[in-house]
């Protein structure tokens, strides 16, 4: 099939949007697209050279007249010019504010009839759509996209809610990589963190902020604690972390509670964990739990936004209330506690991350969508 050249915006940082934007410009590159990343640093998972992959730096000079350097104005620009000198078939743009904005201002500085398409990943709707100085930049944003995608069927119908109906807005779901994301032989990794070969693990990965509800993952945890033989391991970092260093301290669990910070070795970790706690109270889609159950770990999770459709209730892990502490703890300890439930969940994990998740599925999905959005001009 004809081959693409793909203009990509994107966050450089580590998350689900730039983990996905990355995972997917290097699929797309392995089918012999030309994928051109536009940002203020390369994304975080560029980690080999790809023939079919260039980075395009967007560098913000400083003025006087500015109080702030204005980054979207100068990814607007950069995006202008990677359109003319590359000749671009599409632009595909991760988040509505600022990617999408700088996109259509991009384009039209170019004066192209260039296509995008924009993925909206949670906080550009659930956060920023609602804030009503924003609402309308969102919706600005949205509505210069060709095409625009949501991460979880709650996603796009919160989003429909926000912007009507009339808006073409499809659901694509996140995907990781198989290669990676898969069990492993963790080693002596167990042994090193310090946890007992009989004690049990429950673990959260995510960034340490107060959405993420670290407290309720700890409050559980220590419920858990009066029936089990097991530890708790936090991995990440971020504003929260040393709070919740403080409130591991005050419940007088520093002998139980592991902090990580970050780490690249997520599959070895996942490889000794039994559960998964992962208690936000946003969560679009929940990338960390995909990435929990293609290792076989079960999950429980809080029954919010795009979690329903990554967590089968019974079957892979179990979904509680926002704030369920005991619920989520007395979860925890029957999965625990009933080694043929948990034998069923994991095998479950592994089956619903290769089924319903699968890349190449979801690659595919996409790459359609490209040549579409591209024949539109």
């Amino acid at each position: 099939m004809e081959r693409l050249k793909v203009g990509v915006i994107c966050y450089p940082s580590l998350g689900g949007s730039g983990v996905v934007a990355t995972e997917l410009g290097k699929m797309m590159a392995d089918k012999g697209h030309e994928m051109h990343y536009i940002s203020s640093g390369k994304p975080f998972r560029f980690l080999d050279v790809h023939p079919n992959i260039q980075f395009h730096e967007v560098k913000i000079d400083g003025y006087a007249v500015f109080k702030y350097p204005p980054f979207d104005i100068a990814l607007a620009n950069r995006i202008a010019q990677v359109i003319e000198s590359e000749e671009l078939d599409l632009l595909h743009v991760h988040y509505a504010v600022p990617h999408a904005v700088s996109a259509a201002l991009g384009k039209d500085m170019a004066n192209s009839d260039i296509g995008i398409i924009t993925t909206l990943h949670g906080t550009d709707v659930t956060i920023l759509g609602h804030d009503p100085g924003l609402r309308n930049t969102v919706r600005y944003g949205i509505e210069k996209s060709t095409i625009t995608t949501a991460v979880s069927e709650s996603l796009r119908q919160e989003t429909l809610a926000l912007i009507g109906p009339e808006k073409e807005l499809i659901t694509i779901y996140n995907f990781i990589d198989e290669q990676k994301y898969r069990p492993v032989d963790p080693g002596t990794l167990k042994a090193d963190l310090g946890i007992g070969i009989d004690e049990k693990v429950i673990i959260h990965i995510s960034n340490f902020r107060k959405v993420k509800r670290i407290p309720d993952i700890i409050d559980s945890f220590s419920l858990v604690r009066k029936e089990l033989d097991a530890k708790l391991v936090l991995v990440g970092d971020g504003p929260e972390r040393m709070d919740m260093e403080a409130l591991v301290v005050e419940k007088n669990l520093q002998e139980h509670v592991i902090f990580t910070g970050k780490r690249d070795d997520l599959p070895e970790l996942l490889a000794i964990s039994d559960v998964m706690f992962h208690l936000s109270e946003k969560e679009a889609f929940g990338l960390v739990l995909l990435e929990a159950l293609a290792c076989g770990v079960p999950c429980i999770a809080t029954d919010i936004g795009g979690i329903p459709e990554v967590i089968d209730e019974g079957v892979n892990g179990y979904l509680v209330p926002l704030g369920a502490v005991q619920q989520a703890a007395d979860r925890a300890i029957v999965l625990l506690k009933d080694e043929a439930l948990q034998k069923s969940f994991k095998q479950q994990a592994k089956v619903t991350a290769a089924e319903k998740f699968h890349s190449s599925t979801i690659v595919d999905q996409y790459e359609k969508l490209y040549y579409e959005v591209a024949r539109r001009r």
